[in-house]
């Protein structure tokens, strides 16, 4: 018995995994304490954390939709998912790198702190959110490979 390979399935399998990385996840690792409800954050940035948040799980809603629902332009509609999930973690990333220029940080002390290597190859801690985008990018480059085979 031979066993088809779907691509299709695999990339859609790979793409809902990346899309509630941003779009589910973000639910319980922002809408506590240490974020939207967070006393020692300003009003306007718990504000902005929970419309953050919303949009967030409303476009998640949509991209499952997308990968999901049966119909024409299945490939296409991948396509679109994979980049929607391509612009928040480079939004992400782009946050980051621009730290210095408005005085942010990965985190704070009544954040999530940073957590001791598994595999102390860069450092010897690891920040959660570095760590758990990092997975996320190659799950999407998963994604993108099985959409593309």
């Amino acid at each position: 018995m031979r066993i088809a390979f779907d691509h299709i399935l695999v990339a859609r399998i790979l793409l809902t995994l990346t899309t509630a990385g941003w779009a589910v996840l973000t639910i319980f690792a922002d809408f506590n304490k240490t974020h939207a409800t967070n006393p020692k954050w300003t009003g306007h940035a718990r504000f902005h954390v929970v419309w953050q948040i919303s949009s967030y799980v409303g476009f998640g809603l949509m991209a499952f939709a997308l990968i999901w629902w049966p119909g024409p332009l299945a490939l296409e509609r991948l396509y679109l998912v994979a980049l929607m999930s391509a612009i928040v973690y480079a939004a992400f990333f782009t946050a980051l790198i621009a730290m210095p220029i408005y005085g942010g940080a990965a985190y704070d002390k009544n954040g999530y702190k940073p957590f001791k290597a598994p595999i102390p190859i860069i450092s010897k801690t690891w920040d959660a959110n570095i760590t758990a985008f990092s997975i996320q990018l190659i799950i999407l480059a998963g994604g993108l490979i099985a959409v593309f085979a």
